[in-house]
C-alpha cells in the first residue's frame, strides 16, 4: 500500500534555521531524529512526501532538501502570515525565489493565500503576495497549495481573476459551500489530522462527502497530530491514520482510500 503526504516541514528537522513556528515545534522533539522520521515514513507506506515552504529562506530549505532526499519534493511559497516581509520584491529577492522554480523536485508553489484568523499582515499585504505567486504559478505551469482561513470571501474573488489554475485547499476545515466553490473550480481538498479529532458534524459531514477523485492527505507535520497520538509530534507517518479514520468515515477500503488519494497527488503534483 503506498501513500503520500501532500504537505509537511520536514525540512526544518534537525535544522538550525527556518520558519520559526516551525523549527521551535522540530526542537521539542529531542528524541527524533530526521533518520527515524524518514525511517518511520518509509516504514508506514509513505512513498512521497512534499516539503512545503513558507517563506524565502524556508522555501530554499525544503529545495535542498528534497534534492537530497529521493522520497521528498519541494513547493515554494510565502505563506500569508509572511506577506509583510514580502511587499514588492525587489529584483534580487524576486529572482531568487524565481530560481527556484526551476529547480527538479520543485512541484508547486506554496503554501500561500489568505489568512483573517490571524492577521499577522493586513488583507490588502496578503492578497498582492497571494496574487503574485498565482501569477508565477500560471508562468511557470505549476499547481497552487493554498491556505485559506476565515477568507474565502475575499479568496474567491482573487482566484476567478485567473484563469487555467490547479491547485489544493490545504487542510481543509471549511463549509460545504466553500467544498463546492471548490470543487466548482476543479481544486483538490486536502485532509489531515484535524479530521480526526474535531467535534464538528458539519465538517465531518465534508470530509464524508469529499469526492474520492478531488481527496489528497497531509499532515503538516510537525502540527495537528492526529488521534491516538495527540501531545505528540506529528510525523508523516500518520497519513496512515488519517487514510484509517477517513476509510472507516467514508465506508470505504483503506486500500481504495490509499489507492486513490496516491492517484490525485500523482495527478496534480506531476510526479
Amino acid at each position: 500500500m503506498e501513500l503520500v503526504d501532500t504537505h509537511c516541514h520536514i525540512q526544518s528537522v534537525e535544522a538550525d534555521s527556518g520558519e520559526g513556528q516551525t523549527l521551535k515545534t522540530w526542537q521539542k522533539a529531542t528524541n527524533l531524529s530526521l533518520k527515524a522520521v524518514l525511517k518511520n515514513a518509509h516504514s508506514a507506506g509513505i512513498k512521497r512526501m512534499i516539503c512545503v515552504g513558507c517563506n524565502l529562506a524556508d522555501s530554499q530549505q525544503a529545495v535542498n532538501f528534497a534534492l537530497a532526499h529521493p522520497s521528498c519534493w519541494a513547493a515554494v511559497g510565502i505563506h500569508p502570515h509572511e506577506a509583510r516581509h514580502y511587499l514588492n520584491l525587489a529584483k534580487p529577492k524576486l529572482d531568487e525565489f524565481k530560481k527556484l522554480l526551476s529547480q527538479p523536485k520543485t512541484v508547486a508553489i506554496g503554501e500561500c493565500g489568505l489568512d483573517y484568523y490571524y492577521q499577522h499582515s493586513l488583507p490588502a499585504d496578503q492578497a498582492q503576495v497571494l496574487r503574485f505567486q498565482i501569477e508565477l504559478a500560471k508562468e511557470h505551469n505549476l499547481p497552487l497549495i493554498f491556505h485559506v482561513r476565515a477568507a474565502y470571501d475575499d479568496f474567491w474573488p482573487i482566484f476567478d481573476q485567473f484563469s487555467g489554475l490547479s491547485g489544493v485547499l490545504h487542510s481543509f476545515t471549511d463549509s460545504a459551500a466553500n467544498m463546492q466553490q471548490a470543487l466548482k473550480r476543479g481544486l483538490y481538498i486536502g485532509v489531515n489530522g484535524i479530521a480526526t479529532f474535531t467535534k464538528d458534524q458539519a465538517q465531518l459531514n465534508v470530509y464524508k462527502t469529499i469526492p474520492i477523485d478531488k481527496l489528497v492527505l497531509e499532515t503538516d507535520a510537525p502540527f495537528l497530530t492526529p488521534t491516538p497520538y495527540r501531545g505528540n509530534i506529528n510525523e508523516p507517518k500518520n497519513v496512515g491514520v488519517i487514510a484509517k479514520f477517513l476509510a472507516d468515515l467514508r465506508c470505504q477500503s483503506l486500500e481504495e482510500i490509499a489507492a486513490e488519494t496516491t492517484k490525485n497527488a500523482r495527478r496534480l503534483f506531476g510526479f
